[in-house]
């Protein structure tokens, strides 16, 4: 059985990794370079049907569970579980935008890239606060029945495009993670 704690950090590497390659198409509005709009749907729709739907839910039983047993964590764990809520809806409102440019709509410019921005900023900063405040001590106090709840928060599905096998939807996406490892 995989230790949950690692897999939770291995999550926040793939997702951080996503993060990076979201940014770098971002940056293309500075550059004469335009952004890969599929792309950028692609990453924002993984981590919107996966990250959204699989990771978060788990983590907040993980968070439930560890304010029962750190009382002096239930602020900062009330924080990381409504971010998570407000990531979600970044996210879908840079979705949004981005299936109306693919559409053929023609946007400005600077609503795409402050949502954008704004999607990058709240998710990077969320991932480093859980690394930083919330993984270690997850190891210490989670008992194993708490690690059970967390799994079964919502059913399994596989990771479409981080697990054994990926979805063909992912394939264009998987090529470019691969060129910037």
């Amino acid at each position: 059985m995989t230790n949950p704690i690692e897999a939770w950090h291995l999550d926040h590497a793939y997702f951080g990794r996503l993060l990076a390659l979201l940014h770098k198409q971002v940056d293309a509005f500075h550059s004469d370079n335009h952004p890969n709009y599929d792309l950028m749907l692609d990453i924002i729709s993984y981590l919107r049907d996966y990250s959204d739907h699989m990771h978060h839910p788990r983590e907040d039983v993980a968070f439930a569970r560890m304010a029962e047993h750190c009382p002096d964590m239930k602020q900062p764990l009330a924080r990381l579980t409504q971010e998570h809520r407000i990531i979600a809806r970044a996210g879908e409102s840079l979705r949004t935008l981005l299936d109306e440019i693919l559409a053929g709509s023609i946007l400005p410019k600077s609503e795409v890239e402050v949502t954008a921005a704004t999607y990058l900023v709240y998710y990077g900063n969320h991932i480093a606060k859980e690394e930083e405040i919330v993984l270690s001590r997850a190891g210490q106090v989670l008992t194993a029945a708490d690690w059970e709840a967390v799994r079964n928060a919502v059913p399994h599905r596989h990771d479409p495009l981080f697990g054994d096998t990926s979805d063909e939807h992912y394939k264009e996406l998987r090529r470019h993670i691969a060129l910037e490892s």
